[in-house]
C-alpha cells in the first residue's frame, strides 16, 4: 500500500522532470534557430553586419561553452531526478514496514 505523501513526492519528481525537459527543449529550438541563421548567412555569402575576421567567433564560441555548461547542469539534474524516482518506486514497491 503507498501513502498519499509517497506519491505527492512522485508526483512533484516527475514534475520537476517535465520543467527540466521543457527546458531542454527550449534550449533546443533556441540553438536550433541560430544554427539555421548562420546556415542561411553562409550559404548566403557570409552577408553578415559582423566584419570577416571579427571576434563574432569568438562570441559564438563563448556562446557555446556557456551553452553546453546549461546542457550539462540540466543533464545532471535529469539523472538525480531519474535516481530519486527510481529510489521512491523501489520503496512504493515494499511493503510497509509494521504492517501485516
Amino acid at each position: 500500500m503507498t501513502y498519499v505523501g509517497e506519491r505527492l513526492e512522485v508526483r512533484e519528481a516527475i514534475d520537476q522532470l517535465e520543467a527540466i525537459l521543457r527546458d531542454v527543449a527550449e534550449e533546443l529550438a533556441g540553438w536550433r534557430a541560430r544554427a539555421l541563421k548562420a546556415e542561411a548567412e553562409l550559404k548566403g555569402g557570409g552577408r553578415s553586419t559582423a566584419p570577416k575576421h571579427a571576434p563574432a567567433s569568438s562570441d559564438a564560441d563563448a556562446e557555446n561553452k556557456v551553452l553546453r555548461q546549461r546542457v550539462e547542469a540540466a543533464r545532471e539534474r535529469v539523472h538525480e531526478l531519474l535516481q530519486r524516482l527510481t529510489f521512491l518506486e523501489v520503496q512504493a514497491r515494499e511493503p510497509a514496514s509494521g504492517s501485516k
